[in-house]
Order: C-alpha cells, then sequence, then structure tokens
C-alpha cells in the first residue's frame, strides 16, 4: 500500500506544476510538468474519487499542464486539430464510451458452489456499467488526450522540439543515478520511498541481475524511456556545435550503456536499429520509416484477429536465439489468444470498465488471463471503433506529417521531428507487446501533429493582429514563414 509520502506527492505536485508555469517559459514548464511527474510520481498510487476517474501520476500530470497553460500562462489550447479525418477520430476516441457502457450493462456472476440446480448460488459479481459511470469513461478519455493537444499547440516548434529532445536527454541522464542503484541492489526505489513495490518482483531479475524500475510502472516502462533519451542525444548530437557534440556524443553513449544494462530485449533492438538511422539518415527518410513502422503497429492486431501471423514460427526464431524470452512471448500469445476469444463476443464497442474484458474463473472470479499489449487491451475494452481511433489517432500524426514534409526542401525541415517521430513510431510497435502508451507517448503526438499543421495551414498558426494588420506586420519573409510560423 503507497505510504503518506505516496500521497503527499500526488498533493504536492499540483502546487509544483502552477510554480513551473510561473517561474519556467511556457514550453519547459509543460515537459517538466509532464515528464517530471512520468518518473518520479508514485505509480498504482491514486485518488478514487466518486464519479470521475481515478486521479493518478498520469491524470494529475496532463490535468495540471492544463491548467497551467489556461490559468497561468493564459495561453489558447484549441481542441480539436484542422484535418477532418482526425477531427473525426478525436471524436470518435472520446465518444465511443458512450455506446461500450450502454451495450455493458449487464453483471457478470460467480458461482460460490458448483451448480446444484434447481438453485445456483452466487457471492461475487463485475458490476455492469452505469449511466453515472458512462461521465467518468468519457472525462478519462479527455484526459488521455491532453497532452496531446497542448503539444498540438505549444510543442510544435524546432526551438520546442530540440526542448522537447533536449528533455528526453537530462532526463535519462538523472534517471540513470536511480537506475544503477537497483542495477546494484535490487529495485528498491519505491519501496524505500513510498512504501510498496509496484509489481512482479521476479519479472525485474533477469540474466543472472536485477532490471531497474525506479517509479514507473514496469522495468519496460524505464527501458524504452532510456532509449528515447538515447536516441534524442543523438539527434541533437547530430545538428550541435563542435563542443556540444563532443557532451552529446558522449552522453548517448552512456545512455546506450544504460539501455544495455535496462536488460529489455525489445528497447536494445530499437536503440541497435534506430541510432544509425537518426544519426546519418535524411529527415524525410527517417518520418517515413516511423510512419511504416506505425502502420505495421497498427496492422499487425488486425492480421493477429485474422490468424494469419505464423505465431509458431515467430517462436521458433526467438527460442534459438533465447529459450527464456520464447518462454515470455509464448505466454503473451497464449493470454491473447483467449482474450481475443473474449473480445470477439462484443467486437464493436468492447466490455468497458472493471476487468470486464478479462478471462475469469467461472466459480470464484480470479482473473485467468493477463493483458500485455496495449491493442488487446483497448480492442477488448473499446472494440474496434476504440481501437481504430486511438491508433487512427497516433499513425494519422505520423501520415500528415509525411505529407507536410513532402513539399518541403530538405533545408527546411525541422532536425528533431524526425527523432520524435521515430520516438512514436518505436512506442507504437512496443505497443505491440506492453501497455506502453502514456502521457508522453501523445505528447510526442501532439508534437508532430501541430509541426505538419504549420506546414500545411500556417496562417492557423499566425498571431491574431497579423491577421488583421497583414503580413507585413510579421516582419520576416514569407517562405521562412511557411517554414516556421509565430505562434500565439
Amino acid at each position: 500500500m503507497p505510504n503518506a509520502i505516496a500521497n503527499l506527492m500526488l498533493l504536492v505536485w499540483p502546487v509544483a506544476a502552477l510554480v513551473f508555469f510561473q517561474r519556467l517559459p511556457l514550453q519547459r514548464a509543460i515537459l517538466l510538468c509532464l515528464i517530471g511527474g512520468y518518473l518520479i510520481l508514485p505509480p498504482v498510487a491514486a485518488f478514487d474519487l466518486p464519479l470521475v476517474p481515478d486521479l493518478d501520476k498520469f491524470s494529475i500530470s496532463s490535468i495540471m499542464a492544463l491548467v497551467g497553460c489556461l490559468f497561468v500562462a493564459k495561453v489558447p489550447v484549441p481542441i480539436l486539430p484542422r484535418p477532418l479525418i482526425l477531427r473525426i477520430l478525436m471524436i470518435i476516441f472520446v465518444l465511443s464510451a458512450i455506446p461500450t457502457v450502454l451495450t455493458n450493462t449487464d453483471r457478470v456472476l460467480f458461482e460460490t458452489v458448483p451448480n446444484a440446480a434447481p438453485i445456483i448460488f452466487y457471492h461475487s459479481e463485475l458490476p455492469g456499467l452505469r449511466w453515472r459511470d458512462m461521465g467518468s469513461v468519457v472525462i478519462g478519455q479527455v484526459i488521455v488526450l491532453i497532452p496531446f493537444i497542448i503539444a498540438r499547440r505549444h510543442l510544435s516548434t524546432p526551438d520546442a522540439h530540440r526542448d522537447l529532445l533536449l528533455a528526453f536527454c537530462i532526463a535519462g541522464l538523472f534517471y540513470s543515478i536511480p537506475s544503477l542503484i537497483e542495477i546494484r541492489l535490487s529495485p528498491q526505489m519505491n519501496v524505500w520511498i513510498y512504501g510498496f513495490f509496484q509489481h512482479d518482483f521476479a519479472q525485474m531479475i533477469r540474466q543472472g541481475g536485477y532490471r531497474p524500475i525506479v517509479f514507473l510502472p514496469h522495468a519496460l516502462w524505464l527501458a524504452l524511456f532510456m532509449f528515447s533519451a538515447m536516441i534524442a542525444a543523438v539527434s541533437l548530437a547530430r545538428v550541435a556545435k563542435e563542443n556540444n557534440r563532443i557532451r552529446l556524443c558522449l552522453a548517448a553513449f552512456y545512455l546506450f550503456g544504460m539501455l544495455v544494462l535496462c536488460k529489455s530485449m525489445a528497447s536494445l533492438s530499437y536503440g541497435l536499429a534506430f541510432t544509425p538511422i537518426v544519426a546519418l539518415a535524411s529527415y524525410r527518410l527517417q518520418v517515413k520509416l516511423a510512419l511504416v513502422i506505425a502502420l505495421i503497429g497498427c496492422v499487425y492486431p488486425m492480421l493477429r484477429n485474422a490468424h494469419v501471423i505464423p505465431l509458431d514460427a515467430i517462436l521458433t526464431q526467438v527460442e534459438d536465439f533465447s529459450p527464456e524470452r520464447a518462454q515470455s512471448l509464448g505466454y503473451r500469445f497464449d493470454n491473447e489468444e483467449v482474450l481475443l476469444e473474449r473480445a470477439a463476443e462484443k467486437p464493436v464497442f468492447g466490455w468497458g470498465a472493471w476487468g470486464r474484458n478479462l478471462i475469469r474463473d467461472p466459480q470464484d472470479g480470479r482473473i485467468l488471463s493477463i493483458p500485455d499489449g496495449r491493442w488487446i487491451i483497448t480492442f477488448g475494452s473499446f472494440g474496434w471503433v476504440g481501437y481504430l481511433a486511438e491508433m487512427g489517432l497516433l499513425a494519422g500524426t505520423l501520415a500528415l506529417l509525411y505529407l507536410a514534409l513532402r513539399r518541403m526542401p530538405e533545408g527546411e525541415i525541422s532536425p528533431y521531428v524526425s527523432c520524435i517521430s521515430l520516438i512514436l513510431g518505436a512506442t507504437m510497435i512496443d505497443m505491440l507487446l506492453n501497455d506502453t502508451l502514456v502521457p508522453i507517448t501523445w505528447m510526442c503526438a501532439g508534437a508532430i501533429l501541430g509541426y505538419a499543421e504549420r506546414q500545411l495551414y500556417p496562417r492557423d498558426f499566425e498571431p491574431r493582429k497579423a491577421l488583421f494588420e497583414g503580413r507585413q506586420a510579421l516582419d520576416m519573409p514569407l517562405s521562412k514563414e511557411r517554414s516556421h510560423p509565430v505562434m500565439d
């Protein structure tokens, strides 16, 4: 159970966030609020209030970022994107919760003893979703999108992209300190400070050593963040001046060492594959690769649901490399099979909340299946409608960026947006295996979308005054204005 320090941190963070927005530039305040909350606040711990979603580290950070923008910095935060398809997907993402609730009003009952006809006794149940749950689920979907809509407006310039990558790099360096302590002494940071361990300790042991977890939900989340920090350092080093380039290269080598020590084969594979691409490939090629990866992440669950993925062949290949990894992957595949059968009972809008999408023992309600991948969780909870809306929003930002960059000379492309695109693409692939969709993922997607919109619809981001006084009021050449427009 979380101790008093854990609850105090959740209570203090809103105050700290307001101070960030009072003392720091807007972009850095947003980054510190979202990334800092993700890395520092206690996992699992939450305030369970009636009629609203649980207030945990993710929702508190997102809400306070919005409050800071609107009421401290007093800047606009437009909600809907310009492209019609993305507007539709965003509306569906939020409102699809309504039919999900309406189609799950029935209770799921569990028997206490084997059937003894004509009387059956029940002692436990999963409650049906009610009208008041509808508001809670819709609010929860809106909170999820807050980093997306904030970043679309206020983290979408090349300068903001640079700050974003620098924040990843610096945060990775600082987070390496408690990570090294846990690698040496075992994952105990959350126990020492917040009074509890947030996951299964056995999963933190790999290859005769420990995997760090610190204050994140799982060690795999930390490894993915270290991957993001490492390629952020590589991207910054590519365009940095001589002295800074040496420092950033050293930081990248150090973070790669941390990535190896995290003992996550998936994240290490991303690092080995993407590092030379970020360092050497053209920006347009990087974005194209990120889009292809994202589309694979979107299509794979559809193929998986159609049972056309050769699972046995994949397991054989993995077993030749590592029997331990093959066993873990096989366990995931087995769980996905039974969860797909459960989801097929309500394929359109899903089973909703309360763990109704899981396989349970009919006698006592014990959970018999464990969902790992984000796709199977979303598919089981919100059906095809919710899944396509969520994945469509994430992949749609990359598609729009690709369309925008096709119209731009290579020299006018932001040198940082391609790295952010690869971070998003890698996360979408990782979501096939893990539930790694977090606020900073939505933040990256929003930063990409806003940059693409600035190129395709530059007038939407011009200052209001300039709209009335003409382009001369901007005091800049037309070509640069189209490349990097001024924002409110």
